[in-house]
């Protein structure tokens, strides 16, 4: 087990690595479609999109989280 100091760390990981499956699955159906490989682009599409995505959520994550505390601290 990790450390509880690492927890931002490893959240921003995991959402990174699902966001980017996501959103990597999507996008490449949108423009290319299901038939042929697929999954071959797919997974050229992702492994281009996880670490810009680890990249934005870094930058991206604690910024929104002071935001979301602004907004949901008002009454």
């Amino acid at each position: 087990m990790l450390s509880k100091k690492y927890s931002q760390t490893l959240f921003i990981l995991i959402m990174a690595f699902g966001m980017s499956a996501i959103m990597s699955v999507v996008v490449t159906i949108v423009n290319t479609g299901i038939e042929g490989n697929f999954f071959i682009r797919y997974f050229n599409s992702w492994t281009f999109a996880f670490p810009v995505a680890i990249v934005a959520a870094f930058i991206i994550a604690p910024l929104a989280k002071i935001l979301a505390n602004n907004i949901a601290s008002k009454k």
